[in-house]
């Protein structure tokens, strides 16, 4: 799904005045505490690599959007951060302004410097190519400091901003960790040999599902998708039959009639498609009941026991299982019984495990298992999975070609 990248391996890099582009994007409280520094943690290694090879090691990154509640500065990021790598991080209240470039200039080897969010620089909110955000004034300020860019932040790199797309054009660029780990699933899961391919797809993003079962199915790199909420509930239309009013009713209250004929057209194009045959429902007078698939007598909000064991026997089966959105309503605890299920299966099957981050990762915690990839961007993923090009990963392969002679 996306062509092989230079590393921190492949480059010399011992003593490099580095830019980092971590993904530190985090969610906050409503007073601006940081509620999960799962992505402030997942860039540890890459910038402790760094640090112990003797890299001046400056980062930038971005929190919220401007206008919205999570925008705000980097302090806490910057605490976090220094926890966690156990090394003083050194943090500015700039980004290209002569307080910015001036830290950048005295940082020294084996020192961290977090410059504050980037887009506080307003042209980092515009999407362009690569081409043209190698004149912004973000790269054009920063990059002159820097011998090496080193590019981390798989969860943007389905963006074109100046601090993804720009410093790859006039720096030498490698991946770090994280970056490296996110193609690296991708490669498996693109990878014949890992047949049986298993994709269980929920969530309530419907239209970018169908999309990544398009590119599935044209590239034939799913033995079966396994489908749960709103996804399941399209498809069962789709096939036609016995469907309820319950069923049509939730359909049409979130819009997603019109895309029936689209998932029909998978259907009759051969998409190896499965649909619960039982439901959790909310019923009309407030109770939880379990009904069959063909006669659901409420709001339709988790999978019920038999599609559980059904979808559990074919996991079984599996080289690898990817996992994207949960199955039912998880933030009502009646309602999380299935995805709790279905991750415990895939876990249990031996194969190896992709998980769409989000909701399903946090449902896995933090403990790191061997066999399991919890990818850190949901976007970005969702966009390679649906066969789309990746802004981050097209300026990263030109700028391989034109600083370290890099052959694809």
């Amino acid at each position: 799904m996306l062509p092989k990248l230079p590393t921190l391996d492949y480059v010399g890099v011992e003593g490099a005045k580095a830019l980092v582009r971590v993904d530190f994007n985090v969610p906050l409280d409503s007073e601006g505490r940081i509620l999960d520094d799962t992505r402030i943690v997942a860039h540890v290694p890459t910038i402790k690599d760094l640090v112990e090879r003797g890299c001046a090691v400056t980062l930038i990154t971005h929190q919220g959007r401007p206008g919205e509640e999570g925008f705000t500065q980097l302090h806490a990021h910057a605490e976090v951060l220094a926890r966690y790598l156990g090394v003083e991080i050194k943090f500015v209240e700039d980004v290209i302004g002569p307080t910015a470039l001036a830290e950048v200039g005295r940082l020294r080897k084996g020192e961290v410097l977090l410059l504050d969010n980037v887009r506080l620089v307003s042209e980092e909110l515009v999407e362009a190519p690569p081409e043209v955000h190698a004149r912004s004034i973000l790269v054009r300020k920063l990059a002159p400091l820097f011998d090496l860019f080193v590019f981390d932040a798989f969860a943007t790199a389905h963006r074109s901003q100046p601090s993804i797309v720009g410093f790859p054009m006039v720096l030498k660029s490698v991946v770090g960790r994280v970056m490296e780990r996110e193609v690296d699933a991708l490669h498996r899961i693109a990878d014949e040999s890992q047949s049986p391919r298993v994709f269980v797809l929920g969530g309530a993003k419907v239209a970018d599902t169908l999309k990544i079962v398009e590119n599935l199915t044209k590239n034939k790199v799913a033995d079966r998708v396994l489908t749960t909420g709103l996804v399941a509930l399209v498809f069962h239309a789709a096939r036609g039959g016995r469907v309820s009013e319950h069923v049509l009713k939730v359909l049409e209250g979130r819009g997603l009639l019109t895309l029936v004929p689209r998932a029909r057209k998978l259907l009759l194009s051969g998409a190896p498609v499965d649909v619960p045959v039982d439901y959790i429902v909310l019923k009309d007078d407030g109770t939880v009941d379990e009904c069959p698939a063909s006669s659901v007598t409420g709001t339709p909000l988790d999978v019920g026991t038999y599609t559980v064991q059904m979808y559990a026997e074919l996991l079984k089966e599996a080289k690898l299982v990817v996992m994207r959105g949960p199955a039912g309503y998880i933030e009502d605890p009646r309602f999380r019984s299935g995805t709790e299920a279905l991750l415990s299966a895939a876990l249990r099957s031996g194969a190896f495990v992709v998980v769409g981050g989000g909701h399903l990762g946090a449902m896995l915690g933090s403990t790191r298992r061997d066999r399991v990839h919890i990818s850190t961007g949901g976007g970005a993923l969702l966009t390679a999975l649906a066969g789309e090009e990746l802004p981050a990963v097209r300026a990263l392969v030109e700028s391989a070609k034109r600083f370290l002679n890099w052959e694809t």
